[in-house]
């Protein structure tokens, strides 16, 4: 298969006549100025959860970091090639965001993965496998409530995982410091795809909970 995808090309057309056209000013001050978005949203790489659509935001008002599950792991200086610590310290330190989400989202495949491991020992190359190990205990304990269905199980297993993920953004020093001066919000949310509802994590009882979407 050659050449680069037809139906990319005729978005990046359409991009160029309707909404760069109508905001061109805009990406000219933001590569003269550079950016200073509102927050960093951490979210899933899965591609029907796009943050910069579910919220409605235009160019440079988010800093977006993507991976599978939406996964924060533990602080850890001497961990090689972490992308996410990277754009953390990158957020907060270079870019002064202020406000971090942890957005994760229904029937999300890295979730769903990790409550079906089958505990046979992860090969070298199963990458999705050793990346969701980062919550396997949390897997292995939500698989023995027997009375929840699998589709409930793997609901609460993606909102116990954002919790858990902000729990693992206390461990950076930057980030518990920035916390005690008052600097710094953390905040969860999980977005229904097939629903289109937004879940906000309550900071105090770590409930979900629907904001008025009016």
């Amino acid at each position: 298969m050659t050449g680069f995808p037809q139906t990319l090309l005729d978005g990046y057309r359409s991009f160029m006549h309707a909404r760069y056209a109508q905001e061109q000013d805009r990406y000219r001050r933001l590569a003269d100025a550079g950016q200073s978005p509102k927050a960093l949203v951490i979210a899933c790489c899965d591609s029907r959860a796009a943050p910069e659509t579910i919220f409605d935001v235009g160019p440079g008002e988010l800093f977006v970091v993507r991976n599978v599950a939406n996964l924060v792991p533990t602080y850890d200086p001497d961990r090689e090639h972490d992308g996410i610590s990277a754009a953390l310290e990158f957020a907060l330190n270079g870019l002064k965001v202020r406000n971090v989400i942890v957005m994760g989202h229904g029937r999300c495949g890295g979730i769903q993965a990790a409550l079906n491991e089958d505990g046979e020992p992860l090969s070298p190359g199963n990458f999705v496998g050793h990346w969701m190990a980062l919550v396997k205990p949390l897997a292995e304990e939500m698989n023995g409530y027997s009375a929840l269905t699998a589709a409930e199980r793997q609901t609460a297993l993606e909102r116990i995982s954002i919790r858990n993920s902000i729990k693992n953004l206390r461990t950076f020093p930057w980030v518990s410091d920035l916390e005690e001066k008052d600097e710094l919000s953390l905040h969860g949310a999980w977005f229904d795809i097939g629903t289109g509802e937004l879940w906000v994590m309550d900071g105090a009882s770590g409930d979900f909970r629907r904001p008025d979407p009016q």
